[in-house]
């Protein structure tokens, strides 16, 4: 390959220098900083090899949003509730780092850096990469935000990262390139994660929180560093990860934090002063460095000294520890072995490289958290529902803009209808994956500050789909979106006569869907593209919806039918108003005895309408299955054993029963050639639609909950079960952030003796997108729309949260309970939701969830348009030239700058998952793209900040290790790309439009 540029500088402006040698993107030489550079590990202070090195970690950690805003954590505003300037931090910081070379400081949220830097002078910045590229300052982690790891989607989880380490990578180099991950406050830590940062090249992982009994049982051991092996399918060590645990989770030792918001007393260290400490201080210090050191395994330890938003008077910390050093320092003359320093975590990780050491390892994962024997942090699985919801469908919005704005060219971003962008919804989407946002655990103003940044980037996405629309298709006709079809609102359909429906599939494999619409007449005619007429049923909305759309809508009826879509592209559909025809199907009181379509049936109890049975109707597999609601009692903190609420954080029940909502649900049955549905209600708060469409392989449950009541005061839990005689022997399986699959078992930690005191909290779970129970003959998949917690407490069940409205708070820092209201739903919050169940072989299952859960993450966007389109209008398009094959997944294509686009594909198959499926694909680059030229390509990390075969990682090594080491050999094509199971594959290409 030609000679590239080591700082991949990839801003708009070196666009210009692309060039083409061989089919290889590259980038010239010359773009180095003329700086004096010594950052990275060559910035590292020395270390004295026969003594006990302890390095002083200088940090701040500013939560991109959770008391308070994003916004206002920046400025410093709202100080009544917590006292937090970030930009003031970030000001203080630099103006202590140059008065002393030895100092160090890192940072971690780009969000916040990258705001602070747009409003500095040229002379500040200047500055301020003098100090990164001398190792002053030092970037860790390096994403927008630093995400939560349980609620959060693989895919997000990339863009997040993507978008802070580019900007650190086009203003710094390689100098803002970071070499450690750093996650220590989210609650639990999920192995794709440490799959995700292996694959991005960082070096190792640093996080603070981890169940208690865990961190007992690796204190006693010494194995609180470790190597993670992140993968199943993977071949090591790309995915394996060296992994440390902080000693104070993230604080410093106790006695030792000298910030404003602290209570310690300074160093005082003046002998004529009647105070002096400086002797006890010493003291004081050397034995907390040796105990510390006792449960470590090398001779270097580490010392986080900071917490959240300190340093905004950066001089008191530095002062004093300027002092710390000096004086522990100085007892080495009088025999100490302990020497302390000013240092990062990415120089603590080269000490521990240089030890040579075997490590212990680890393959599952670190779900769930207890801090104490009745505190599980698995209720934050499920909270906030609705902004849950509101996430993953911006993230779907969100790919779906980034593809047409690729796919429509120049035009998408300035057309008919203005200039639209996509950064503003990229923005709110890394802000929205912050620990402390789609996890639920923030203050309600500041989830609803998440929901508008999103609603407003949708605002701006909107106008990029149009124009890319527009020029697609040839029609400058107006296009409308409706938000609201799931409670079925949407203003054009209900009053237009004639109005047509454009499809837009943002998988890389044709789709099948089932569209539903409000109208307001009784008959409809649906035609497709090619003018042939599309099978369709009026319906009547239901009484759920009519009641939770409260006066958002006013259609008594939906327009039902089922449209194909292709891939990485759109379809058109035509409706019109009939003055006559058939009359609506008419909802009929009871339950049938079954509802089928060519591949499932799901069978009901006459006597109670419930669902009794699930046939796979292919396979001629079959299971009894009950499905029901019930709620756990909330601990308020009154409990005979603890005195710790249930809250945002925490799932507490008071009782391992729980209540059963209504043994009977009232019913009524709709049933025609498009969908069968089981309308049941079991009380004025809970309801549910089961659901079976004409060529659907699984089994729909539209559930309803809210507003939950409290005024029996009483906060509750909310879930669904799912019984089954699957001998599942206490097993169960969930997938990490959306990706692989882990085996759960009750009761039950694969690397230490649990002693379970929590017999329901205890054994929740997260399940991103899917969770499974089976048996040698039969599994069960149930596919989410949302991240939510769920267990499997008997043997055959199934488990899932879906809603919590509680009236304590959990002492977690939130200061407000969980109780959600709105000015819609005053009296509680209603959320609604769907689960998707399959009922496969298990050496099937995977070639039925995998599609099926990729679909539910990225779903067909609809828009209208009012009245006839003009007749030379393109009517159906794709962007593929043809569909990838089963195990591809295009994951990524976005524009990267004017003449290149970044596109990532991934195998969505683990090594065992298929038979079929779980085999290396190859695809042909230069022929994916239906109106896309590409005329380069260049491989890069998962995170787009270094090229592949230039990225380097330190060597460790396990206690045991059974895998060989990855081999790899040279594509025979630079144009063919060969996936493995669950590999990705980064490419930046250069493209230009046919």
């Amino acid at each position: 390959m030609a000679a590239r540029s080591p700082q991949l500088a990839m801003a708009a402006t070196v666009a210009a220098f692309l060039f083409v040698l061989g089919g290889v993107l590259s980038f010239p030489l010359g773009q180095e900083t003329k700086d004096t550079v010594t950052c990275g590990y060559e910035s590292c202070h020395a270390t004295k090899p026969n003594m006990l090195n302890v390095h002083l970690v200088p940090h701040t950690h500013d939560d991109v949003g959770w008391l308070k805003t994003v916004d206002q954590y920046y400025y410093g505003d709202r100080n009544d509730i917590q006292h937090a300037g970030v930009q003031y931090i970030l000001d203080s910081v630099v103006d202590q780092l140059l008065k002393n070379p030895d100092r160090r400081f890192i940072y971690v949220e780009t969000a916040f850096f990258y705001r602070w830097w747009r409003r500095q002078s040229s002379d500040m910045q200047q500055t301020v990469k003098q100090l990164v590229n001398e190792g002053r300052l030092e970037f860790v982690n390096g994403g927008w935000c630093m995400s939560d790891e349980a609620t959060t989607h693989y895919g997000a989880v990339i863009d997040q990262m993507t978008m802070g380490l580019r900007f650190l990578n086009e203003t710094f180099g390689a100098c803002g390139r970071p070499r450690v991950a750093w996650h220590i406050d989210p609650f639990g830590h999920a192995r794709e994660h440490a799959s995700m940062f292996a694959q991005m090249g960082y070096d190792g992982f640093f996080f603070g929180r981890l169940d208690y009994q865990d961190r007992n049982r690796r204190r006693m051991a010494k194995e609180q560093e470790l190597l993670w092996r992140a993968s199943d399918s993977l071949t090591p060590p790309m995915a394996d990860l060296f992994t440390g645990i902080l000693p104070n989770m993230y604080n410093p030792p106790e006695g030792f934090c000298w910030d404003q918001s602290c209570d310690d007393p300074p160093i005082r260290d003046d002998p004529d002063l009647e105070d002096y400490n400086v002797d006890d201080v010493v003291q004081r210090f050397l034995a907390i460095a040796s105990s510390q050191a006792r449960v470590y395994k090398t001779n270097h330890i580490i010392m986080t000294m900071g917490s959240d938003f300190q340093y905004e008077n950066a001089n008191l910390w530095y002062k004093n520890l300027d002092k710390l050093i000096h004086y522990v320092n100085a007892q080495q003359a009088k025999g100490s072995n302990v020497n302390v320093l000013y240092s990062t975590p990415s120089c603590y990780l080269q000490e521990l490289h240089r030890q040579n050491l075997t490590w212990a390892l680890k393959t599952d994962d670190f779900f769930p958290y207890a801090d104490s024997a009745h505190d599980f942090w698995t209720g934050y699985f499920t909270s906030r529902p609705a902004l849950k919801r509101y996430e993953r469908i911006s993230n779907s919005n969100l790919q779906t803009c980034n593809q047409l704005e690729v796919l429509g060219g120049p035009r998408s971003r300035d057309g008919p209808f203005g200039k639209g962008d996509s950064e503003t919804l990229k923005e709110a989407m890394a802000v929205a994956q912050h620990h402390d946002a789609v996890s639920g655990t923030e203050k309600q103003h500041v989830a609803n500050d998440y929901a508008r940044r999103l609603a407003n980037g949708w605002t701006h996405c909107q106008v990029l789909v149009s124009n890319s629309l527009a020029a697609l298709s040839g029609s400058a006709a107006k296009r409308m979106y409706c938000d609201n079809l799931n409670i079925s609102v949407c203003p054009l359909t209900e009053s237009s006569s004639k109005f047509s429906v454009s499809v837009y599939n943002p998988l890389a494999r044709p789709v099948t869907w089932p569209v539903r619409l409000p109208v307001g007449g009784k008959a409809y005619d649906v035609t497709d593209a090619k003018g042939a007429s599309v099978e369709s049923q009026v319906l009547p909305v239901s009484r759920a919806t009519q009641e939770v759309r409260k006066n958002r809508g006013s259609a008594v009826n939906e327009l039902v039918f089922q449209v194909q879509a292709p891939p990485l592209g759109y379809s058109t559909y035509f409706v019109s108003r009939l003055q006559s025809g058939p009359p609506p199907a008419s909802a009929e009181y009871g339950a049938p005895k079954s509802i089928q379509n060519k591949f499932l049936r799901a069978t009901f109890y006459p006597d109670t309408g419930l669902l009794s049975g699930l046939s796979n109707l292919e396979t001629k597999q079959s299971i009894n299955l009950s499905q029901n609601f019930y709620w756990y009692n909330a601990s308020d903190g009154n409990n005979v054993l603890s005195i710790q609420p249930s809250g945002a954080y925490i799932f507490r029940p008071n009782s391992s029963t729980p209540f059963i909502i209504s043994r009977t649900a009232k019913t009524k049955t709709v049933q025609n050639s498009v969908v069968q549905e089981v309308r049941q209600w079991f009380s004025p708060w809970v309801s549910q639609v089961v659901r079976l469409y004409a060529d659907s392989r699984a089994l729909e449950l539209e559930w309803t909950v809210g507003p939950v009541p409290i005024k029996d005061g009483l906060g509750k839990e909310v879930i669904t079960r799912l019984d089954t005689d699957i001998k599942t022997s206490g097993f169960f399986y969930t997938d990490s952030n959306g990706r692989e699959v882990l085996q759960r078992k009750k009761d039950f930690r694969p690397t230490w003796h649990l002693q379970q005191t929590e017999p329901i909290a205890g054994n929740y779970f997260p399940i991103n997108s899917r969770a499974f129970i089976k048996d040698d003959a039969n599994q069960l998949t149930v596919v989410t729309d949302r991240s939510q917690g769920g267990g499997s407490i008997q043997n055959g069940s199934l488990e899932i949260m879906l809603h919590r409205r509680l009236l304590k708070d959990d002492v977690r820092g939130v200061g407000e309970p969980l109780n959600e209201t709105s000015d819609i739903y005053p009296d509680g919050l209603v959320v609604r939701g769907r689960l998707l169940l399959s009922l496969d072989p298990p050496p099937k299952a995977a070639d039925a969830y995998r599609p099926l859960g990729q679909g539910v993450v990225l779903q067909p966007l609809l828009t209208f348009t009012d009245g006839d389109l003009n007749p030379e209008t393109q009517l159906e398009f794709s962007g593929l030239q043809a569909a990838l094959p089963p195990a591809v997944h295009l994951l990524t294509l976005s524009q990267w700058d004017k003449d290149s686009v970044l596109l990532r594909l991934e195998h969505q198959f683990q090594s065992w998952e298929s038979k079929v499926n779980s085999q290396p694909v190859t695809v042909n680059l230069q022929k994916l793209f239906s109106t896309l030229e590409v005329l380069g390509v260049s491989e890069l990390n998962l995170s787009a900040n270094q090229w592949k075969d230039e990225m380097k990682r330190f060597d460790w090594t396990p206690q045991k290790d059974s895998k060989p080491l990855l081999k790899t050999s040279g594509d025979a094509s630079v144009w063919e790309v060969t996936l493995k199971p669950m590999e990705i594959r980064t490419f930046l290409l250069r493209v230009g439009h046919r």
